[in-house]
């Protein structure tokens, strides 16, 4: 083993070594304690939107009890289910038989468009031509 030599005995271009392996050791560390408190982070994120779901699920369910409705869906139930319910007789419909179809169910469907390009991007409807759609 080779005996280590004092700072003084090292020549420069030993130094210079010596100095970019120990700023490269206080950069590991320093990416160490960065992902350590990323980690600490994403858990706490995650606690504290379990307990929300779990408050917001609770006001929900008092919210109900007294016969109102809750979050973002109409009272017929989904958009996209009721498109997919639509379109199950395996027929070619418009856009406008489509709204027209989930007003009488009572959806209200404002994004209607959307939710039609969702469900062709899920390839769960298909449209032959421009406004048709079928299920696919």
């Amino acid at each position: 083993m080779a005996k280590k030599k004092s700072i003084d005995e090292l020549s420069a271009e030993e130094l210079y070594e010596l100095a970019e392996a120990r700023a490269a050791e206080e950069r590991e560390h320093e990416k160490e304690k960065k992902r350590a408190q990323l980690e600490e982070l994403r858990a706490e994120r995650k606690t504290l939107l379990a307990r929300h779901r779990k408050e917001v699920a609770e006001i929900d369910a008092r919210i109900r009890k007294f016969g109102g409705r809750t979050g973002g869906r109409s009272a017929g139930g989904s958009v996209s289910a009721g498109v997919l319910e639509i379109l199950a007789d395996g027929q070619q419909h418009s856009t406008k038989e489509i709204q027209a179809e989930l007003q009488k169910r009572g959806i209200t469907a404002n994004n209607l468009a959307q939710t039609l390009a969702y469900l062709k991007r899920q390839n769960k409807v298909a449209s032959p031509q421009r406004s048709i759609y079928t299920i696919a």
